[in-house]
């Protein structure tokens, strides 16, 4: 999402804009020009924003409470790839769940956007202990950043007991509820769990609705007299709501700052999985749905697509579709990204 001109309003937002609908929650460029009134910027700012879709284009417009300056040492691609990651992971790790010293946390997904800003964030606290789970041929590349890795098909609740009798303390998961049941039973007392969408940070809040109405009827109901008895706590978090419904932009904005710091002191970076063009954006999406990506996809507007290559004609997912051939000319070829 790497956008390369920018225009800065001072007013709102319509959520959710009508058809035809850009997706895109966040981006990064350089301002092109700015609404009456805004100050603290100028034409030519390196920047980073939300944006309430759109932010798959080459000109957003998006207020500027929702917009932040680049630190001089993070790339363009960095900067796309830094606001909705870590926002999320911070404000559920310390505004939701009060991450202190010595505390364990459970994060499914642990190779993607969030896990990974999730596990650098828990790096900061002494002694906290990560416990991820993520496909097991993204093992190898993400080992280094938990402290225990499972398989996301094994029976992780048993994995984790075994490591940590009592559970954990922090239960922080994205998978639309299919594992409500496990998660609470992992907490220990005091122990927060958070439900997140992260899909709807790709895709919209289309594709995350679905998911939620089709894995819904298997989600255990929650007895409130049990959260008592056991002293656990159960929570949800939206970040795209939080900013674009209920009006917490200045909240993010301290959060933001905090996490700029954090990078400044190489303590934190964003993780690009690769580079594509707009005119790939089927192609990124299919590598995010095949669950292949560690990291974030980054749409670069001044990049062209990657030339089609003769090898390899399909490719397959892990569910075992295998990607559609392209028409005409292109048949039996496919787009490799550029991968970081």
């Amino acid at each position: 999402k790497d956008v390369h001109s920018f225009e800065i309003s001072g007013g709102n937002i319509d959520n959710p804009p009508k058809t035809p609908l850009v997706p895109g929650f966040e981006c990064s460029g350089i301002v092109e020009a700015l609404g009456d009134g805004v100050k603290g910027f100028e034409i030519g700012d390196r920047v980073m924003a939300f944006v309430n879709y759109n932010a798959w284009a080459e000109v957003v417009c998006t207020p500027v409470e929702f917009v932040y300056k680049i630190p001089d040492d993070m790339s363009f691609s960095e900067a796309a790839a830094f606001p909705m990651n870590f926002v999320t992971a911070y404000m559920m790790l310390f505004e939701v769940a009060n991450l202190r010293e010595g505390m364990s946390v459970l994060v499914h997904s642990a190779g993607g956007g969030v896990g990974q800003a999730v596990a650098q964030l828990c790096s900061t606290i002494p002694n906290v202990t990560v416990f991820g789970t993520a496909s097991s041929f993204k093992h190898e590349a993400i080992k280094d950043s938990v402290t225990h890795l499972f398989d996301r098909n094994a029976d992780y609740v048993q994995e984790v007991k075994r490591i940590s009798s009592e559970g954990v303390d922090i239960v922080l998961d994205c998978l639309c509820g299919e594992n409500t049941g496990k998660g609470l039973s992992l907490l220990k007392p005091l122990g927060t769990y958070i439900l997140y969408g992260s899909s709807n940070m790709v895709t919209g809040e289309t594709k995350s609705f679905f998911s939620f109405a089709k894995s819904w009827w298997q989600v255990e109901k929650v007895n409130p007299i049990k959260l008592y008895e056991e002293n656990k706590v159960i929570a949800g978090f939206s970040l795209l709501n939080l900013l674009f419904k209920q009006n917490r932009g200045g909240l993010i904005k301290g959060i933001m700052d905090k996490l700029i710091m954090l990078y400044n002191e190489k303590k934190i970076k964003p993780v690009v999985d690769s580079l594509w063009a707009l005119e790939e954006v089927k192609e990124a999406m299919q590598r995010i749905h095949d669950r292949g990506n560690i990291g974030k996809l980054i749409l670069d507007v001044e990049k062209a697509p990657t030339p089609l290559m003769a090898n390899d004609s399909t490719e397959t997912s892990e569910a075992g579709e295998e990607e559609e051939d392209h028409e005409g000319d292109n048949e039996n070829k496919e787009r490799m990204p550029f991968i970081q």
